[in-house]
């Protein structure tokens, strides 16, 4: 580190054993800063790295026991760790590759960028890893997108050609997650960065396959190493002509080789490294509609009982007694171990449909048939996370949203004044 900063290495030591950075991303699909900073209890202070980004204050605790975390209006995420998806640019419209995309702080990111159009796909290696992103991509309501559990060359070459831009967050030795993580701190060894570097550029060349021709594909890690860094891009460089460093038109962190960036302590987040290569040719989005077919009526009644004006689409489909509403620009691909396309909107249960979490997760307020609306500090919304029955309007019968503070967090069924609830065990919170 001393070789690598120079001078700056003692201002370098001074942040790196300050305070851990800690923040949070508001998720646009849901709610805006205005909204989440007057329903939180602490002060919104931006950060450099994107513009919904920012600091969680020291002494701060549990900001994700808060009721519009559970509705998914923001996600927890390391300052810089938000960097990579400002330089990939994705806008609404793009078909984009998350490789490695586990937990999810940076698809749902891409989510909020895509804003429901194009498709996102999202994948990772590791099947209880892969789990933990479904969970996150639900709680944010991201309708657009396919989660994977594939190997990255098995997945690039049965998806090849098919983006617009793809973000590989590689697998890294996690220096600048050190201060954060002592395991990551015990597993490093030079070896390890070898191991690392090699990995990486195996992943990049496989990345390589899925991307069109004038596509834009961005490396990131969150390590310092130089090794893994601009070692893994040079000889990517090298290896493929087609590719060239992009100047990614940011200004947080400082420039590094081939026009990429590197985030240091003393820049405001903890340690990373990102660089964005653009692929030769001409980029043409040619991006893959469906051919209509037409489902079951009765599934599109069960579909408008619950949401009238059908906000996900009506690529209705059945699988595996699941109910789900397929992205417009996906087609499924014999072979590929998906864990879930589109919004799951329900299950068939005993030759009965019953709905499901993920889609309330995914819907407004104004898209459901009926919303029950509960302020942030109420006692209802605290009663409601925690599994427990709560008063419904007179009137108000069958399957209902609730809201808080106007951003859906789940369901119930009301009958006689009474909402019972539906909100998942596995998501309640404890007294």
């Amino acid at each position: 580190m001393q070789a690598l900063l120079g001078s700056e290495y003692e201002a370098f030591l001074q942040f790196y054993n300050g305070e851990n950075f800690r923040g949070l991303r508001v998720n646009t699909l849901k709610c805006t800063a205005d909204k989440l900073a007057a329903a939180l209890d602490f002060s919104l202070v931006p950060t450099p790295f994107c513009p919904d980004g920012y600091y969680i204050p020291e002494g701060v605790s549990a900001p994700g026991n808060h009721p519009l975390h559970h509705a998914g209006a923001f996600y927890v995420q390391e300052p810089s760790a938000t960097s990579a998806v400002e330089m990939l640019g994705a806008e609404p419209g793009d078909c984009v590759l998350d490789l490695c995309a586990a937990p999810g702080g940076k698809s749902t990111q891409i989510g909020a960028k895509l804003q429901n159009s194009g498709l996102l796909w999202s994948n990772e290696i590791v099947r209880n890893r892969a789990n933990i992103l479904l969970s996150n991509m639900e709680r944010m309501g991201v309708r657009n997108a396919v989660v994977s559990n594939c190997h990255p060359e098995q997945l690039c070459a049965a998806l090849a050609g098919q983006f617009d831009k793809v973000l590989v967050d590689a697998p890294c030795s996690g220096e600048g997650m050190f201060r954060k993580n002592s395991a990551a701190r015990t597993e490093w060894s030079e070896e390890h960065v070898k191991s690392c570097a090699a990995r990486q550029l195996h992943i990049l060349n496989s990345a390589k396959q899925a991307l069109k021709p004038g596509g834009v594909l961005v490396y990131s890690t969150c390590t310092f190493s130089q090794e893994e860094n601009e070692g893994v891009i040079t000889r990517f460089l090298e290896e493929n002509p087609d590719f060239a460093p992009e100047d990614a038109g940011v200004s947080f962190g400082r420039p590094a080789l081939q026009m990429a960036r590197r985030i240091f302590p003393m820049d405001g987040g903890e340690g990373h490294f990102a660089a964005r290569l653009r692929r030769q040719g001409t980029l043409l989005y040619t991006n893959y509609t469906a051919v209509a077919e037409k489902p079951d009526e009765s599934l599109l009644r069960f579909y408008e009982s619950l949401f009238p004006n059908r906000p996900f689409g009506d690529r209705v489909t059945v699988r595996n007694n699941k109910i789900i509403i397929l992205p417009e620009n996906y087609r499924e691909i014999k072979g590929l171990p998906v864990l879930r396309a589109g919004v799951l909107l329900g299950e068939i249960v005993r030759g009965r449909m019953e709905p499901h979490h993920s889609a309330f997760m995914a819907a407004k307020p104004e898209d459901c048939a009926r919303c029950i609306d509960l302020p942030c500090d109420s006692a209802a919304i605290r009663a409601f996370l925690h599994g427990e029955e709560i008063d419904a309007p007179p009137g108000c019968k069958g399957y209902t949203a609730v809201s808080v503070d106007g951003v859906t967090v789940g369901f119930g069924k009301a009958s006689g004044g009474r909402l019972k609830n539906k909100y998942p065990k596995g998501l309640r919170t404890l007294k």
